[in-house]
């Protein structure tokens, strides 16, 4: 079973949408929002996707086909803010399994 795995720094919509022949795309750059707020998530992204898609795995459309896309938080922290509130750092272990 083939599959196409898309790598960028960053979710960017234009970045999905130029990446839309992959079947998942790995991306990082957000920080999971780097300072969160409970029940309200990510305060900024980084990004131009919305606030919710600023860490974890989601579906997108790309001209009709169904893409994966699994942005990490990542570790650190960016240098115009070095901290992060209620947004662990994280690192990501995946299995990718084939299709039955």
């Amino acid at each position: 079973v083939d599959i196409t795995i898309g790598v960028a720094h960053a979710p960017y919509r234009e970045t999905i949408e130029a990446l839309g022949f992959s079947d998942i795309i790995f991306a990082g750059h957000t920080h999971g929002g780097q300072i969160c707020l409970p029940k309200f998530g990510a305060i900024i992204t980084n990004c131009d996707l919305p606030r919710k898609f600023a860490k974890g795995l989601s579906d997108h459309s790309v001209q009709g086909k169904s893409v994966w896309l699994n942005v990490c938080a990542g570790l650190g922290t960016s240098i115009f803010a070095p901290i992060r509130l209620f947004c662990r750092p994280e690192v990501r272990l995946l299995t990718l399994v084939a299709k039955a």
